[in-house]
């Protein structure tokens, strides 16, 4: 005869209990651990699908122009993660470059502005149309897709008046380095880019303002209750925007030396916006980080890259790249 203890009914019920409770608690682990780390591991898995395919892939001289060639939109991808975190979104942030730009060169070439000094009003104007698109979303009360859908019209417009739609070129060799110098082995691109990053971190994930963003991103009306000033918080991100797409601006503009008022920035707003969703920031606001716009940038580049080393034609490369960002984001959202 056994002389192991009878359990009662309401014993082997609150047992059960206790162990659909551990179940879950693994489920949620399970699904917080994919949906922080999955785009690393695509990150990953792309990588050394990109070294099995291709010979040259890992060499220094290509990591190095992946990284100077994802470096722009990059930069622009920071700015577009903390509007997307408050619930928004941001179209212009291509025109606003191609803006920028036209501002830089035309207070070198046609004003005889210092370097330094053109930068400056370059970077201004960028703050200065993304406080115009948080003027228009808070106190205008109209929505941020349609404000910055406008405001990429107009300001794409200003440049292509400006320059009678045509290029403004310089021929400043100390601007040029800016865009094609090296520091410790580096391009300088590369160093702005992860400074940029670095402090968009500091600021997100460290500070206040940081967690208002959040906050108003996740629930509005919790956010205006908890005294949060939702209408200040709105307009500096978008300032925030606005002057990242300028410093892109700059790099750019340094690279060739040179502005295009039509070409400049354009499309890149759809890349900046491809890069935050792969790297998890949902488009409701509220959540995601940083970090995994970083790895999303990466997988854009490293995509085109491959692309090109295996000589995909360049008509074709948009369904290729199309259908893998798809993927990327479904195994990504997967419970």
């Amino acid at each position: 005869m056994s002389n192991q203890p009878v359990r009662s009914v309401a014993q082997d019920k609150e047992l059960g209990k206790i162990q659909a409770g551990s179940k879950g608690k693994d489920r949620r682990w399970i699904k917080t651990f994919w949906e922080q780390y999955s785009v690393a591991f695509a990150f990953i898995i792309l990588v050394v699908l990109a070294a099995l395919i291709s010979d040259s892939f890992l060499s220094l001289a290509n990591i190095k122009n992946v990284l100077r060639q994802i470096s722009i939109v990059g930069i622009l991808s920071i700015g577009m993660t903390f509007v997307i975190l408050l619930g928004g979104i941001d179209l212009s942030v291509g025109s606003v470059l191609a803006v920028s730009g036209t501002v830089v060169m035309a207070a070198q070439v046609n004003y005889g502005l210092p370097i330094p000094v053109s930068i400056l009003l370059g970077l201004a104007a960028g703050a200065f149309i993304g406080l115009i698109n948080g003027l228009l979303i808070t106190y205008g009360k109209i929505t941020a897709f349609i404000t910055t859908l406008a405001m990429m019209t107009v300001a794409r417009s200003v440049a292509l008046y400006y320059a009678d739609a045509g290029a403004i070129s310089g021929s400043s060799s100390a601007y040029s380095k800016i865009g094609n110098a090296y520091l410790l082995g580096i391009p300088v691109p590369v160093i702005i880019f992860a400074v940029t990053a670095l402090l968009g971190y500091v600021l997100l994930e460290k500070t206040v303002f940081g967690r208002r963003i959040y906050a108003v991103g996740g629930n509005l009306q919790a956010a205006r209750l908890s005294a949060v000033p939702v209408f200040r918080i709105t307009i500096l991100t978008y300032v925030i925007c606005g002057l990242t797409a300028s410093i892109g601006a700059v790099i750019e503009t340094a690279r060739l030396n040179s502005v295009s008022t039509s070409s400049s920035g354009y499309m890149y707003e759809l890349d900046a916006i491809a890069a935050v969703i792969i790297g998890g920031t949902s488009l409701a606001g509220g959540r995601g980080r940083l970090v995994g716009t970083i790895f999303g940038i990466l997988i854009l580049g490293v995509l085109s890259n491959i692309l090109n080393l295996v000589n995909i034609s360049p008509y074709i490369q948009g369904v290729v790249k199309g259908a893998i960002i798809l993927t990327a984001v479904m195994l990504q959202k997967r419970d």
